[in-house]
């Protein structure tokens, strides 16, 4: 998550820093001695963990010396995949020693973990015939790149794939070079006409990944350098215009979009000199990528940029944008075009479902709009919330399952993958954990899930159980996915500063997922992942004397300057909760440069889905969600999202809750 140094420069919403985060890291005291040996050796785990160091590192000529040690140590097949790991690189390891490791600990998780290891360096050498193989017993199958050798391997076999490869080519950032081979591939093989490539190159630009970008320049007439020029020195490119081939008038047209991310109105003079340079398609590309930039500065002319884009093909961030800016201006008539504009499979989430229901009634169609907020108002989520509202309905917490039996708990407590996963967790090592903890999950019933779930209940370990238990599909045990533990301390806080509760527990839900001691790779730390200079500011100001880093932990002190912070930024912020909750992620600054653009008073809902980090976009619309949820459960009636979501305005405005 974004999380903002907050300091002493309160007033005006500055931050020393912001960097995103995607995972809870291991704890600090996850870390291994150093200089473990047989003789000196207290704890067999500090030598696992100096081998699962060694191994990540590359350092091959500790590894023997560190397995040797662990010969009798609980969790084997983790000893011998560190060992293994690599030497697969560049296939050093001989194929027998994989094949065997496969065969000794298969149907296990990191059985399939090194099976996608070796896939990778299968498909990274051409070994096709090993690869088609093992690609088919690759369980989880959730890995881009595997996923690209794959559809080369049918290319030049001679299938045509390419419709696959464009329904899959979306998010630049997981191709490494897998699947820049495959757009290779198809390019060599007439699969891919010179207008896929250019696509591709222009949706990893505007991605942020231009060295993606750069690595298909064999694949067409442009050079590198050229590439590197209309990304690096797009002023230059654009000044000297789209020439008179095609490759001039592409690397214009992404110069265009270098410009914007600046100056929108600058590239939109561009581009209008050169209009009679370009033919009409060129002119939508071109409007297209003005126009993404500017929805992501929330510039009001975007609106304008998107109608002179009219049938330019967009990526997936820009079909999107293009609705969030409609929707910022009010102009429904866009927002329901857009949303029918898109893929087939973008179209159908449940937030475009949500809003092209909305488009509907703008018009008056009443009838249409239902159907579409009726298939998706079963679903607990931010939309189906809100399509239930829609529907006519309030948000209510559905009955609670039976309970689960010993009978149905006792293989849950013998499971061994679930006891791999508590003693990652003892050792600090929560992703190892987790990928454990979730392999078991996969082909489990409903009540199969409420009672893994149950399991990591009664042993303390609350993130699964939440993890768990949103698994579900007819069987909904609410008060497993929103747990409330430490209620006493929340209540003592949140009535103190007035307030709500439910919002507390949804901030929770979804920073820390209730892991005591959860830190982030930034250093936010705790239940309500406070960063070190923002506990020490408040701490500061509620008059905490003595305040210490190494206490944030403690479940007291986290929750109550976690809740003073909430207090001081929805304070700040006008009593919004949508731009607090926003301010907790991204720092108080940011949602109000995200207003300030506004036209006019928005709901709420359009403030949240127009917030351009992904991240904190998300964040918002699940702790809001979360806090319905919880409010119901701990209400026992009947709520409303909407109202919770309220509007939002430029200041000068009164944010008020809409009716």
């Amino acid at each position: 998550m974004y999380k903002a140094n907050f300091v002493t420069k309160w007033a005006i919403g500055l931050m020393f820093s912001a960097t995103s985060v995607l995972a809870i890291s291991p704890a600090a005291s996850a870390q291994p001695k150093a200089g473990i040996s047989q003789g000196s050796i207290g704890n067999q785990d500090d030598t696992f963990l100096a081998l699962r160091d060694a191994s990540r590192a590359n350092k091959l000529d500790r590894l023997d010396g560190l397995a040797s040690v662990l010969s009798n140590y609980d969790i084997p097949s983790y000893v011998d995949y560190y060992r293994l790991k690599p030497r697969l690189k560049d296939l050093m390891a001989p194929e027998s020693e994989i094949r065997d490791y496969l065969a000794r600990y298969d149907g296990t998780a990191i059985a399939d973990r090194l099976r996608n290891d070796w896939l990778l360096e299968l498909g990274k050498a051409g070994i096709w015939p090993t690869f088609d193989e093992q690609y088919p017993l690759f369980a989880l199958d959730d890995d881009t790149q595997l996923k690209c050798y794959a559809l080369t391997s049918k290319a030049l076999k001679g299938v045509n794939v390419a419709d696959d490869a464009r329904a899959l080519l979306t998010t630049p950032k997981d191709y490494g070079q897998a699947c820049t081979d495959l757009i290779g591939t198809l390019a060599q093989n007439g699969q891919f006409s010179q207008t896929d490539v250019w696509f591709q190159v222009r949706q990893a630009i505007e991605s942020g990944y231009a060295p993606v970008a750069r690595r298909m320049a064999p694949f067409m007439d442009a050079t590198d350098a050229q590439i590197a020029q209309a990304i690096d020195r797009a002023s230059l490119v654009v000044a000297r215009g789209p020439g008179a081939d095609r490759v001039g008038h592409e690397l214009f047209i992404i110069a265009l979009g270098r410009i914007a991310k600046n100056d929108p109105a600058q590239a939109a003079n561009a581009i209008m000199a050169a209009a009679d340079q370009l033919t009409a398609a060129e002119r939508s590309l071109g409007w297209g990528q003005i126009a993404l930039q500017a929805a992501l500065k929330l510039d009001p002319q975007a609106v304008d940029y998107w109608r002179a884009a009219q049938g330019a093909p967009l990526s997936p961030d820009g079909y999107q944008w293009r609705v969030r800016s409609a929707l910022r201006a009010g102009d429904w008539k866009l927002v329901k075009t857009s949303v029918e504009a898109m893929p087939p499979a973008l179209r159908d989430d449940p937030a475009w479902t949500y809003w092209l229901g909305r488009s509907l009634m703008a018009e008056g169609r009443n009838d249409q709009a239902q159907k579409l907020f009726q298939s998706i108002a079963d679903q607990t989520n931010f939309y189906g919330q809100l399509a239930l509202e829609e529907s006519g309905k309030k948000i209510v917490v559905a009955g609670t399952p039976s309970m689960i039996t010993a009978l149905e708990l006792a293989p849950m407590q013998r499971n061994e993958g679930f006891r791999r996963a508590f003693r990652f967790f003892d050792m600090g090592l929560r992703f190892e954990g987790t990928r454990e903890w979730n392999w078991e999950l996969r082909k489990m019933s409903d009540r199969q899930l409420l009672a893994a779930a149950e399991f990591a209940r009664q042993s303390d370990v609350l993130d699964r159980m939440v993890n768990t238990s949103d698994r579900t599909k007819i069987e909904v045990d609410f008060n497993q996915r929103f747990p409330a533990p430490h209620r006493d301390i929340m209540m003592a806080n949140t009535t103190g500063l007035g307030i709500d509760i439910a919002w507390v527990y949804g901030l929770i839900r979804q920073e820390s997922r209730f892991v005591r001691n959860a830190r982030s790779q930034v250093g936010a730390s705790g239940l309500m992942q406070l960063m070190p200079a923002t506990a020490r500011f408040v701490a500061k100001k509620v008059g905490f004397n003595g305040f210490t880093a190494d206490q944030v932990n403690d479940v007291d002190t986290n929750i109550m300057l976690g809740t003073n912070y909430l207090s001081m930024v929805l304070n700040d912020l006008d009593g919004s909760l949508p731009m607090a909750t926003a301010a907790y992620n991204a720092g108080p600054g940011r949602p109000r440069l995200w207003r300030s653009s506004l036209p006019g008073r928005v709901e709420g809902a359009v403030f949240a889905e127009s917030i351009p980090f992904s991240e904190t976009r998300g964040y918002v619309k699940n702790v809001l969600s979360n806090a319905t949820y919880y409010a119901a459960l701990f209400e026992g009636r009947p709520q409303s999202l909407k109202a919770r979501l309220g509007s939002v305005a430029p200041k000068g405005y009164t944010v008020s809750a809409l009716p």
